[in-house]
């Protein structure tokens, strides 16, 4: 992870964005973040979320930033709706597989009662029975009492 004060990493497009090297259709910016359309949209009004500051994928955002990310994600899910009479919104983040930018960003997509679009984009499946899903939950629970967020408050789990 490299973070830099002149505008990110170098040669990373989203950097490049935030730092108006590269031109970009804005829709919101502010010290620490900025909105933009994606030049290939899912639909016309799809948006990309990203951090000024250079950040390959979500777990290494800040917490602060990270929150700061979704409430602003959470606000242009509102004027897409508002502003293009969307239904809804897809809020949709890769970390770090099938990022097709390696600079941590949500997508957020105006969505319309049948527009084509089904569920998620991936196969789903169950698990195997009640033992497969209790070590994945027993995994995930031990993990996160390993980790130590700085303000987590101390997360209960």
């Amino acid at each position: 992870m490299e973070n830099r004060d002149d505008g990110g990493r170098t040669g990373c497009t989203f950097c490049q964005v935030a730092a108006a090297r590269v031109e970009a259709p804005l829709v919101l910016e502010d010290p620490d973040l900025v909105v933009f359309l994606d030049h290939r949209p899912l639909f016309a009004g799809h948006c990309l979320v990203i951090p000024r500051r250079h950040y390959e994928s979500l777990v290494e955002l800040p917490p602060g930033l990270a929150s700061r990310l979704f409430e602003v994600a959470r606000l242009i899910a509102r004027a897409l709706e508002k502003g293009l009479q969307a239904d809804g919104a897809f809020v949709a983040i890769n970390n770090r597989v099938s990022q097709s930018v390696p600079h941590v960003h949500i997508h957020v997509v105006p969505r319309r009662r049948g527009d084509g679009l089904k569920g998620f984009f991936w196969p789903r499946r169950k698990y195997r029975d009640s033992n497969e899903v209790e070590q994945v939950r027993a995994a995930l629970h031990a993990a996160l009492k390993s980790i130590q967020e700085p303000g987590s408050g101390g997360s209960s789990v």
